[in-house]
């Protein structure tokens, strides 16, 4: 009889789909990574003058159209000061497959993965599916990886280490100097720094540091994708930035698993990448001005939240039932514990929906806190 992989039997469905399911069809949902703003009119444009003209009817490259990988090059270069060769791009299909590329082709049977706990629910899972084993890290009191605890976790068994700034589940952003140590680490001990910086945008306080810019080494892979900063997340196009040895590696898994990325989703995002960036800033203003809303609609129920300086996540403090009592009254809110065992006794909300919507579900969210206490 047929039985299914260790690997796949080593994972389950997340917990956030979980919470989902849960829920009612009319619920505010604050679960969803997914901003409200509509993808930029010059993306959406470019992907239909490609479907129009026939341009986006065949297979593209393995690693993707010149102009999408000149197009990330160049927002490298303009946005990270980093000198990030076409050649040295591969276009995917979002940044989960990205991350999945990083892994598949870095990680071998048995060998660990340096987590953050709480973290993206894909790290410990993708490690797993590459025959890995996640070692998650506990994190600050606000919610940042240290890099000193990322040091004291490597063993000869480690292949890489995660960092993920602005981070999802907490809204947490790494300090230069975090990320300076990063890369040191890195280099040092020969392990792979790979750098998820899908949020990379979306910053209130301070700056976004990608640790690839300090590394003296190839030691580190840039993960990043469209999807939060230009709201394209249905468009699954995302790409890998590393030297041209770690990206022959990772494109031998791209071009079995994937072929290429989607033809259309490739023309609309180099177009998003090299056009106007208006749309962005304003997203992260709205995203700013609903954080502000939210932290105070949490004080005021006396939830305890850890000030998010990135992305459109915050991750208070949740009183034991809160959770499910916000679900019956319906407001979908992720458990902390879905990110992790470091995520028990939080309760991760996205604020990535209409600021009218998201005053309602403050209101429901503090007669919840009121119920349980």
């Amino acid at each position: 009889m047929t039985d299914f992989s260790d690997r796949v039997e080593s994972v389950a469905i997340s917990g956030i789909r979980e919470v989902f399911e849960a829920a009612g069809g009319d619920a505010i949902n604050l679960g969803l990574g997914q901003p409200d703003f509509p993808t930029p009119d010059h993306a959406r444009q470019a992907a239909v003058d490609a479907i129009e003209s026939g341009a986006a009817d065949g297979y593209t490259s393995n690693a993707g159209i010149p102009d999408l990988r000149a197009a990330v090059s160049d927002k490298h270069a303009r946005d990270n000061d980093l000198d990030v060769d076409p050649d040295e791009v591969i276009a995917t299909a979002g940044g989960s497959e990205a991350l999945h590329l990083a892994m598949e082709a870095h990680v071998s049977s048995g060998e660990e993965v340096i987590v953050p706990d709480p973290g993206f629910v894909s790290y410990a899972a993708l490690t797993h599916l590459a025959g890995g084993e996640p070692v998650p890290i506990e994190l600050r009191d606000d919610l940042t990886m240290s890099p000193a605890a990322v040091e004291e976790a490597i063993t000869d068994d480690t292949a890489a280490f995660v960092v993920n700034s602005p981070a999802n589940p907490t809204g947490a952003v790494q300090s230069e100097e975090d990320m300076r140590e990063f890369a040191r680490i890195a280099d040092e001990h020969d392990v792979l720094c790979i750098s998820d910086e899908v949020y990379e945008h979306i910053v209130f306080e301070g700056e976004h540091h990608s640790p690839m810019k300090f590394a003296e080494t190839d030691n580190v892979v840039v993960v990043n994708a469209c999807s939060k900063t230009y709201s394209m997340t249905g468009w699954r196009l995302g790409w890998v930035a590393a030297s041209e040895r770690r990206t022959d590696r990772m494109l031998r898994v791209h071009q079995y698993v994937q072929a290429c990325a989607s033809a259309p989703a490739q023309y609309a995002a180099a177009a998003a990448l090299s056009g106007p960036q208006d749309p962005v800033h304003e997203m992260v203003d709205a995203f700013e001005q609903r954080r502000d809303v939210l932290l105070d609609g949490l004080n005021d129920a006396g939830l305890d939240t850890p000030t998010p300086e990135g992305a459109f996540y915050a991750m208070p403090d949740a009183p034991e039932g809160w959770v499910d009592e916000c679900l019956d009254r319906g407001v979908v809110v992720v458990p902390g514990e879905a990110f992790g065992d470091g995520g028990e006794g939080y309760a991760r909300i996205s604020y990535a929906t209409g600021i009218e919507e998201l005053k309602d579900a403050i209101e429901i969210m503090n007669d919840a806190a009121s119920a349980v206490r």
